[in-house]
């Protein structure tokens, strides 16, 4: 069973950095594009950045020049760098991934980690 595990949230002061990872295991075929989504309290799950399988980005504008979006294939892992955090990142961060399996491609959710920026 294809499962998303993220990890590396946690609590910053505005200004400061975190690095969240998201680990796809199970049985698969390969990873076409990753996804970070967040969700903060009240709000609907919006998306923060994507990477394609040959590695073209894209960023929500509120991030861009502060997030970082990259791939390890051979970990099957997704990295966000987050730097210059703000208290408006605060939220539950997701990983997605469209993985192709032998009954067809499908995209799997994480179950997320919480980010708390201080002002």
């Amino acid at each position: 069973q294809v499962q998303l595990v993220e990890s590396g949230g946690g609590w910053v002061q505005a200004g400061g950095s975190l690095r969240l990872s998201c680990v796809a295991s199970g049985g698969f075929l390969s990873i076409n594009g990753f996804g970070w989504y967040r969700q903060a309290p009240g709000t609907q799950r919006e998306v923060v950045a994507g990477i394609s399988s040959g590695g073209s980005t894209n960023y929500a504008d509120s991030v861009k020049g502060r997030f970082t979006i990259s791939r390890d294939d051979a970990k099957n892992t997704v990295y966000l760098e987050m730097n210059s955090l703000e208290p408006e990142d605060t939220a539950v961060y997701f990983c997605n991934a469209q993985i192709v399996q032998r009954i067809g491609r499908y995209t799997h959710w994480g179950q997320g980690t919480q980010v708390t920026v201080s002002s």
